[in-house]
């Protein structure tokens, strides 16, 4: 009884449908594509190892071609003209694809920003502090943005603001890199560091 199969197997279709048969009605929400019998274009463009380029076939010949090498007709441009066909095996497409958009996913990993404040005249102990702080952020992998901020008249210490910011830069120089040089913005003179990547 256990070796009873529950769907009969319909020509020219690989094993790899079993998968999609198993789930009942929906195979569009298992499978992102449209595989084997499931396609519907009468003609489409295949592509794929061992296959001539730019061949056009009727669906008949292309399912029969992809049974012949034991694989899938897997339909990756339903929208084109006609529907461009890969001759593959599904599963390990599939993992491929799930592959792809992981490593896209990984660079596109969101970019944390740690802000440390300074006042134009920062004495040596808090600016140790903050230094030390910027280099767990840094290490962590975020970029950091140092300002200093100027109340009142104490904008005429801009200069002094500018060689604060420079002087810490170049106290992380060996685990960061300036993005952005400082910048007078109203009351505040930002400049960004970005952890500098791992060679090799």
């Amino acid at each position: 009884m256990a070796n009873q199969r529950p769907f009969k197997p319909r020509p020219i279709v690989s094993a790899n449908n079993q998968n999609r048969q198993q789930g009942g009605r929906r195979p569009e929400k298992e499978n992102p594509h449209r595989i084997n019998n499931d396609i519907t274009a009468p003609t489409v463009r295949v592509v794929g190892d061992n296959v001539e380029p730019n061949l056009v076939l009727p669906l008949r010949d292309a399912l029969r071609l992809a049974d012949e090498m034991e694989l899938d007709l897997i339909e990756i441009s339903p929208k084109a003209e006609p529907p461009v066909c890969r001759i593959a095996d599904y599963q390990k497409f599939l993992y491929q694809q799930k592959r792809k958009a992981k490593e896209i996913k990984a660079k596109q990993t969101k970019v944390v920003v740690k802000e440390i404040r300074f006042g134009p005249q920062t004495d040596d102990h808090d600016y140790n502090f903050k230094l030390k702080h910027a280099e767990n952020f840094l290490k962590e992998g975020a970029k950091v943005k140092a300002y200093v901020f100027f109340r009142g008249r104490s904008i005429v210490f801009k200069e002094q603001g500018e060689i604060l910011l420079l002087r810490f830069a170049t106290d992380l120089e060996e685990i960061a890199k300036v993005e952005v040089m400082p910048a007078l913005e109203g009351k505040k003179m930002n400049m960004i560091l970005a952890p500098k990547g791992k060679k090799g």
